[in-house]
């Protein structure tokens, strides 16, 4: 693949991501409640899982696969940006790729257990005593595997490529600076909004409700950088051109 092929799929394939990305998302605020839904009662969100049926369990599987496309985007990406003056770039991307990896595994939770133990919650031949065994197992679960890989671990590798290819943007003919400062700008937003998690397991900590602001400025951010990365193509690919018919003449 030559760089202009390149630089025009993985700016294709960042559009695609941010669109993809919301899909489900949406889906969920409509149907579950999300992500409000996440400080509800056990009995609530189990009992609201299981009404959801097939479809909100489809839909959490859409969602866990998409955050798998992460992996790639930010492969290539390093692929167009990656220089001799951005040697930190690499860990970046490794942040990128394993964030993406994490953030499936901590979605696919709502694939593969909690629909087992909604099932087990509601079952009306069920005890009180089952109830409350699949309460703690719930909570056990949401905790690690939504709280600890997805959204603290996952989220904070995902600032720390933010910030990386922020700074290799500084720096790359292919972006206008306003670009990479604009992915910079959502860092502390990402970073500060990891207090409603720690304040999950200690009450008292101040916390800064500022993610779901980062995230939609993150999201709009994907969509320039791939429109900046097809631009930038057509413009090389028009300069070739135009070198063409000048030789040609």
């Amino acid at each position: 693949m030559s760089r202009l092929q390149l630089s025009r799929t993985t700016g294709v394939l960042f559009i695609v991501f941010s669109i993809l990305l919301n899909i489900p998302y949406l889906l969920l605020i409509h149907n579950f409640e999300y992500d409000d839904i996440l400080r509800e009662p056990t009995d609530y969100v189990l009992t609201r899982f299981h009404a959801g049926g097939a479809g909100l369990i489809l839909t959490w599987f859409v969602f866990g696969l998409t955050a798998l496309l992460f992996i790639p985007v930010s492969a290539l990406l390093q692929k167009v940006l990656g220089r001799e003056d951005t040697p930190y770039l690499t860990a970046a991307t490794l942040s990128g790729v394993v964030s993406g990896a994490l953030q499936s595994v901590g979605l696919m939770r709502w694939v593969f257990v909690i629909p087992v133990l909604a099932n087990l919650y509601v079952d009306p031949a069920g005890s009180q005593v089952t109830r409350e065994s699949v309460a703690v197992v719930y909570q056990a679960v949401h905790q690690y595997g939504g709280v600890v890989i997805g959204e603290q671990i996952g989220q904070l590798l995902l600032a720390f490529w933010t910030l990386g290819v922020g700074v290799a943007m500084l720096k790359s003919p292919l972006f206008k600076p306003w670009v990479g400062w604009m992915g910079l700008a959502t860092v502390p937003f990402l970073i500060f909004g990891q207090s409603e998690l720690l304040a999950t397991v200690i009450p008292s900590t101040p916390t800064w409700e500022v993610t779901p602001v980062g995230f939609i400025i993150w999201e709009i951010w994907l969509v320039v950088i791939g429109v900046f990365l097809i631009k930038a193509a057509n413009k090389r690919v028009a300069l070739n051109l135009q070198s063409l018919q000048g030789m040609g003449r």
